[in-house]
């Protein structure tokens, strides 16, 4: 499929692409929740992929209701003894079961327990992503090529360092670096970041130091990326290019790197944009997500399973962010009883939780002003 075609067929992939992707990335997020909780011995009353009127529904043989719902913008797991969705406790529906209800309910459980099931949403999402990418890996294999310069750019980081073509990359700040990715990932992180160069030139070992530039990327989809480069291009020559191909423990592993990789990357940009380094606007929300679901499906299915485990990767961090309503808001809580002795006040907690929306709903705002000012600036005329 050649871009034009592609990029006809986007509207129509986009909505499929972006339910298939969310859906997939929640259900699992939900199902580490649900699964630890019933290894627990905690009664779940619902398991919800959406939120809002539901759609169509059935109830398990233990009494969990199962439904798809009308607004598919995340889900969630409902606990016996749970005031709403949001996992928030209702002690009064608590304190009035019977002691066999209460053996069912969450915020009855000793709290190593009702953190395991907190922490097991956003666990499983990066299982999944390692799954996902190990899928990949052991079915398809990936074509790499040697750090050989094939190219330097006129007045680029990398002329200004020294590098010349024919020189062979083979570490940067002392990790050896094996494939041409490599070299791009550490450098595209690193813009400003001065990095030293292991190279072999013509049978000789030398070191250089190089600073990538910050530059802005527009890819053919029209997408805006912030990245480092040095101003350099693969080689082209004849066998540089090699399909490597893995066994299961070593898809495995690669499966481990590349989520590792996706997770630091995504704390670093994370990380300037609280110190003021980089801005916010690719911060994006829902809309974002549905758009590049919709490019990316023109692909193929592969990368689409790419963007979900990417997706996943991002949702668990996410919702590890030390703010109440959130996962990790919870599992802050849960340390600060197990430090107590005894939970926090009814008072505070509920206060936590109302600053916790609060947030929560400040950043989905942001994020689609985000949006849709991307989508301003891209459609219409200067």
């Amino acid at each position: 499929m050649d871009l034009l075609a592609a990029l006809s067929s986007q509207p129509v992939l986009t909505l499929p692409a972006f339910l298939f992707v969310l859906t997939v990335v929640v259900f699992f997020h939900e199902l580490g929740h649900f699964a630890v909780a019933r290894w627990c011995g905690v009664n779940v009353e619902a398991f919800s992929i959406g939120f809002g009127r539901e759609l169509i529904g059935f109830n398990d043989r233990k009494g969990t209701r199962w439904k798809l719902c009308l607004i598919p913008l995340g889900g969630y797991v409902k606990f016996s003894g749970d005031e709403n969705a949001a996992s928030v406790p209702d002690h009064e529906k608590v304190a009035a079961m019977s002691e066999a209800q209460r053996a069912g309910a969450f915020a009855a459980k000793p709290v190593w327990q009702r953190a395991a099931v907190v922490a097991a949403g956003p666990v499983a999402n990066f299982i999944l992503a390692i799954v996902i990418f190990a899928f990949i890996f052991g079915a398809f294999g990936r074509v790499v090529s040697t750090p050989l310069v094939g190219e330097v750019q006129p007045e680029s980081a990398a002329a200004e360092a020294g590098l010349q073509p024919g020189d062979l990359i083979t570490a940067v700040n002392g990790t050896p670096i094996e494939t041409f990715a490599e070299l791009q990932r550490i450098v595209s992180v690193s813009a400003g970041v001065a990095l030293r160069l292991e190279i072999e030139r013509q049978g000789q070992l030398t070191d250089l130091t190089v600073t990538p530039q910050l530059r802005e990327l527009r890819d053919d989809f029209g997408n805006v990326q912030r990245i480092g480069l040095l101003g350099v291009s693969r080689t082209v020559q004849e066998g540089d290019r090699i399909q490597k191909t893995y066994g299961p423990v070593e898809a495995v592993k690669e499966g481990v790197n590349e989520t590792w990789f996706v997770m630091v990357r995504t704390v670093e940009y994370i990380g300037k944009v609280i110190r003021g380094h980089e801005p916010a606007d690719q911060l994006g929300g829902p809309i974002r997500i549905a758009e590049v679901a919709g490019q990316v499906a023109t692909l193929g299915f592969i990368p689409l399973l790419q963007l979900a485990a990417v997706l996943s990767v991002s949702i668990g961090l996410l919702n590890l962010m030390p703010v109440p309503m959130l996962d990790g808001g919870h599992l802050v809580y849960y340390a600060a009883e197990a430090v107590r002795g005894r939970p926090l006040s009814e008072k505070a907690q509920e206060f936590g939780f109302r600053i916790g929306l609060t947030l929560v709903l400040m950043l989905m705002v942001f994020a689609t002003w985000n949006d849709l000012s991307r989508l301003v600036s891209r459609w219409l005329p200067a």
